[in-house]
């Protein structure tokens, strides 16, 4: 993305942020009106519609033995969905080994009952390196399973499966992990991750960035990049090297009855990274990682690239395991604004945090006009909120990250360690934090609160108890 399509991109959406909680506050009784934003966003959030037209990969070579090399033919199939102006690549029952799909404009890749893509475990296949980010990071890397850089109305469609065929023999073992297959002096990737991250801080062109074989940078399994109109809907996605979806720089795009169970290293289930107007309705979660993270690049690079994730409609997802549950961060340098999380249900021991925003002092950024609402927590292993401040490099860094305008109604959890783990920085202090209409029952320990301007409580019951401040 172009420095002026960047500007572009900031300018149409500029003024959201400010309206969004001035307005939130104005009512005390019903559903705050920064609510009354989101038929709005949705209106503009359309799933692609295709020619009825299909093309099944078999007719091009393809065979469901669960052997046979289908990548080819599965390339030569897209290809000729694009020529004939779109339609459905359609992968019928079987099992179809394949290496990388390169999705193209007005193609739906639609993967029926019955039918499992799995893909090769051999890394040189998912070369030559294509453009990503990689943990916040612009860089050229491996190419991820499923990728598309630059196109439209696409899709990843149908009931059957995406198998990462990922394990702690295959891929997992880069992140360095001794409960996952690595021991010292096997592939490892810090050190690609440190020269990485060490190019970004010194503005290092993109296109020099250059990692791949020898790097050990796992690659992401879906990943559309500067698309417009993307839908991902209905599949299964199993066992990925890293990040499940993982949009980045697209706008209207829709992830809808996705079934992810991946529990991997890194296993976001889906991460919009620097996204306008999305929406994640009725999947299910039960991941490594976080289940949701929204995401808009890490430190001096994410502040270079300068585009928010914006616009995010998260609704009717269940979260099982995972670190957070409707997460922002902690890759967040460029913004994140007006996020609207409602009627989700989380609950897992193995769970860590509910409502988790995470950032630190190398990261800078804003993260603002935040809702959740009609959130069923059962256990949870930590916190209902955590805004954390603390993560990874901590306050050890210039940057003063801002968080602010964060909204719970009719929340309600069964059981955690805590209600509230918030903490800014002497400096940096968390502003604006309203709960209404919140019970949390067998909650372990106190809140921690520091650092936190305007926290407002109104019928928040801890314990069988008002807590109302």
């Amino acid at each position: 993305m172009s420095n002026s399509s960047r500007r572009t991109f900031l300018r149409a959406t500029a003024g959201a942020s400010a309206l969004g909680w001035a307005r939130s506050m104005k009512s005390d009784a019903g559903d705050a009106p920064a609510w009354d934003q989101v038929p709005g966003i949705l209106a503009r959030i359309k799933a692609p519609v295709f020619p009825n037209r299909d093309f099944e990969i078999t007719r091009y070579g393809a065979a469901g033995d669960a052997a046979k090399d289908c990548t080819a033919a599965i390339a030569q199939a897209i290809a000729a969905c694009r020529q004939a102006g779109g339609g459905r690549v359609v992968v019928p029952p079987g099992v179809f080994m394949t290496g990388p799909i390169r999705l193209q404009s007005n193609v739906n890749l639609h993967v029926a009952e019955g039918a499992t893509l799995r893909f090769d475990r051999d890394p040189r296949r998912y070369l030559p390196l294509v453009y990503t980010r990689w943990e916040g990071l612009e860089c050229m890397n491996y190419s991820a399973f499923i990728y598309a850089d630059g196109q439209d109305n696409i899709a990843v469609t149908g009931t059957g499966t995406l198998d990462g065929n990922c394990d702690c023999e295959h891929w997992w073992p880069w992140k360095g992990r001794t409960n996952c297959g690595w021991s010292k002096g096997q592939p490892w990737q810090q050190e690609a991750r440190d020269r990485l991250m060490a190019m970004a801080e010194k503005d290092v062109p993109v296109k020099e960035r250059k990692f791949g074989e020898g790097s050990y940078l796992r690659p992401q399994f879906i990943e559309p990049v500067r698309a417009k109109n993307v839908l991902i809907e209905g599949v299964t996605i199993n066992n990925s090297p890293m990040f499940e979806v993982h949009p980045i720089y697209c706008s209207n795009v829709t992830v809808r009855n996705v079934k992810i169970v991946s529990h991997g290293p890194n296993n976001d289930g889906c991460d919009p990274d620097s996204c306008r107007d999305v929406l994640i309705e009725n999947c299910l979660f039960d991941t490594g990682d976080d289940c949701i993270a929204i995401k808009s690049g890490r430190n001096r690079d994410g502040r270079r690239v300068g585009v928010p994730s914006e616009n995010i409609v998260i609704r009717g997802c269940t979260m099982k395991d995972g670190h957070g549950g409707l997460t922002i961060g902690s890759e967040m340098s460029g913004g994140v604004r007006n996020v609207f999380a409602e009627n989700c249900t989380l609950d897992s021991p193995h769970l860590d945090e509910a409502l988790r925003l995470k950032t630190n002092a190398m990261r800078g950024g804003t993260i603002e006009n935040v809702y959740f609402r009609n959130i069923r927590i059962g256990q949870i292993a930590h916190a209902v909120l955590q805004i954390d401040f603390n993560y990874e490099e901590g306050p050890k860094g210039p940057e003063r990250p801002v968080v602010r305008n964060i909204e719970l109604r009719d929340v309600s959890c069964q059981k955690a360690e805590r209600g509230l783990n918030v903490r800014g920085f002497p400096n940096a202090k968390i502003r604006n934090i309203r709960m209404e209409h919140c019970t949390f029952r067998n909650v372990e320990k106190a809140d921690l609160v520091e650092n936190v301007e305007g926290l407002v409580r109104t019928d928040v019951t801890v314990n069988g108890k008002k807590v109302d401040a």
